[in-house]
C-alpha cells in the first residue's frame, strides 16, 4: 500500500468558506471520492452548507472526524484553534496528519498543545482553489515527514500550485496571496466602473475586465517575464496605455497595493498571537 493510499480519509474540522473551497476544488482534481471527505463544525448552517455543497459526510463532533479521518485539516478560526486543540488531544496518534489552514496560529502553538512530534503541517491557501487556481504555501512542522509534506503538496497542487516556505514567511504570504483574491476583485470592480463610467455595459465591463486579468496573470506565469518588463511592452510612447499608467501612479496604486499586503501580514501576525 502506498503512502497515499493509506490516508483514505481527509476530515474538515471547520467547514467554512475555505473548507468548503478545499474539499471541492479535491474532489474536482478526483484526488479523492465524497464519501472519503467527512466534516464537522459548531455551526449548524456552516455544516449543512459544507455536506450539501460538496455531497460528503459530516457529524457534529470534532473528535469523530479524528476517529474516521487520518488527515486532518484545522480550519478553525484562529482565535478558536487552542480551544479545538485541546479538544481532539486525547485523539491525535501517530498516524495522523494535522493541517492548519489558521491563518497567523505558529507551529509552536499545536506543540505546546499535543507536544513536539505531532505531525503538523501549516498552510496558507486562498479561495480560488474552488476553481483549481489556489496559490498556497505550507511548511513542516513538529514530527510531519517529507512523505507528509508530499502529500499535502499533492492536495495543494490538485487546486492550483503550492510552494513551501520557511514559517517565518507565512505571515506575509497571507498578506499577499491568502488575501490577495479580495484586492484583484476589488482592482476587476474598480475596471469594470471605469468602463461602465466610459459607456460600457456592467456586464461586458465585468466580463471584460475580469478576462484581463487573467491573460494579464497567465502571461506572467507561462512567460516567466518580469511584470514589468510586460508593461513596457503594451506601452507605447505618447499612447494610451502610457496615460492610464500615470493616472494609476498619480493615485498611488503601488504603494497602496503594498500597504494593503503590509497591513494584512501584521494582522497574520497579530491573530497568531494567544488571546
Amino acid at each position: 500500500m502506498s503512502e497515499d493510499e493509506a490516508r483514505p480519509t481527509i476530515g474538515f474540522i471547520g467547514t467554512g468558506r475555505m473548507a468548503v473551497a478545499l474539499a471541492r476544488g479535491i474532489l474536482h482534481s478526483k484526488v479523492c471520492a465524497p464519501e472519503q471527505i467527512i466534516g464537522s463544525d459548531v455551526s449548524p448552517q456552516f455544516l449543512q452548507h459544507f455536506a450539501k455543497t460538496c455531497n460528503v459526510r459530516t457529524v457534529s463532533d470534532n473528535t469523530a472526524v479524528m476517529d474516521q479521518a487520518k488527515t486532518v485539516f484545522l480550519s478553525v478560526k484562529p482565535q478558536n484553534m487552542t480551544e479545538v486543540l485541546k479538544e481532539i488531544h486525547h485523539q491525535v496518534k501517530p498516524d495522523h496528519l494535522l493541517v492548519s489552514i489558521a491563518a497567523g496560529v505558529p507551529i509552536r502553538r499545536f506543540t505546546e498543545v499535543l507536544g513536539n512530534h505531532c505531525r503538523i503541517i501549516r498552510v496558507m491557501p486562498n479561495t480560488p482553489c474552488l476553481v483549481g487556481e489556489s496559490a498556497s504555501a505550507f511548511c513542516l512542522g513538529g514530527g510531519a515527514t517529507e512523505a507528509d509534506g508530499k502529500w499535502v503538496e499533492q492536495l495543494l497542487t490538485a487546486v492550483g500550485i503550492a510552494v513551501r516556505v520557511p514559517e517565518s514567511l507565512l505571515d506575509a504570504v497571507t498578506g499577499l496571496s491568502g488575501s490577495g483574491p479580495a484586492y484583484a476583485y476589488q482592482f476587476i470592480e474598480a475596471l469594470s466602473d471605469g468602463g461602465v463610467n466610459m459607456g460600457l455595459p456592467r456586464d461586458i465591463a465585468t466580463r471584460l475586465a475580469a478576462q484581463t486579468l487573467l491573460g494579464a496573470a497567465k502571461m506572467v506565469l507561462e512567460t516567466g517575464d518580469h511584470p514589468g518588463q510586460l508593461k513596457d511592452a503594451v506601452t507605447s510612447p505618447g499612447g494610451t496605455t502610457i496615460a492610464g499608467l500615470h493616472a494609476l501612479e498619480a493615485g498611488g496604486l503601488r504603494g497602496t497595493v503594498m500597504e494593503a499586503v503590509k497591513a494584512a501580514t501584521l494582522r497574520s501576525q497579530e491573530l497568531g498571537k494567544p488571546s
